[in-house]
């Protein structure tokens, strides 16, 4: 959004409005691709007449699996408001985008180097959702992507692949959440007639997050992260050509 933006000298918005409808857009998509593990969740908060130990596990691991989610937003929370106006100016250049791009894509590439990884959600602990929140932390940069950070991390930690991406996103959850809440009143500055507009790119931000979606659980199962690699590495490369001075 950052490297696109700048592309568009004429394009104006109130402070970081369109991004946070852009981000709802993402939340509405995340919400109902995992609505199984939300609403599983959601569930364990219950009270419930749980007649087997089966069910009496599934419970405790999503009890589990929402503190460790509560403990890995800590961090992206503390430091997203300690930094939040010096992360704004950053917001404005593209070739700091690009450049943290450039990163993502080799977090992306070494991670596929990765090969035992065998452990799934209910082994997780907390240790792991500390240092998977630190990665999202750093998400807070334009370039570096936050599903990215938090998977690599986690294949780090030697989580499976898929578990570590369900984890990712499920964890974007509060974070989007977060963010939304705290960039609010930018809202109130749209004018009417550009709503149409800011709508459409909440419609588009869903659709093509749910697309998105079911593309990368496909592509994560064969270890294929690399291939999201080479796409950051070309477009940050090709951001940084066309920003240059020298062009």
């Amino acid at each position: 959004m950052v490297i696109l933006r700048s592309f568009f000298p004429s394009f104006q918005q109130p402070g970081v409005a369109f991004d946070v409808v852009v981000h709802v857009g993402t939340l509405v998509a995340i919400v109902v691709y995992f609505r199984t593990e939300i609403w599983n969740i959601t569930k364990s908060l219950l009270p419930q007449n749980i007649k087997d130990s089966h069910s009496e596990n599934n419970f405790s691991t999503s009890r589990k699996l929402l503190l460790l989610i509560i403990i890995g937003t800590i961090p992206a929370a503390f430091f997203g408001l300690l930094f939040q106006e010096k992360l704004h100016v950053i917001f404005n250049f593209a070739r700091a985008a690009a450049f943290f791009l450039i990163i993502t894509g080799f977090l992306l590439f070494i991670s596929d180097k990765v090969k035992n990884t065998p452990r799934q959600e209910a082994d997780m602990n907390f240790f792991d959702a500390i240092l998977i929140g630190l990665a999202q932390s750093f998400a807070l940069l334009p370039g570096i992507s936050r599903s990215g950070a938090t998977i690599t991390m986690g294949i780090f930690r030697g989580i499976n692949r898929t578990a570590a991406a369900r984890f990712s996103f499920l964890l974007s959850l509060p974070a989007i959440c977060g963010s939304v809440i705290l960039e609010l009143p930018y809202l109130k500055q749209v004018p009417s007639g550009e709503i149409l507009a800011y709508f459409a790119g909440f419609l588009c931000a869903a659709l093509a997050g749910l697309a998105s979606l079911n593309f990368f659980f496909l592509i994560i199962r064969q270890a294929r992260l690399k291939y999201f690699s080479y796409y950051c590495w070309t477009f940050a490369l090709f951001t940084l050509l066309v920003k240059s001075s020298f062009f």
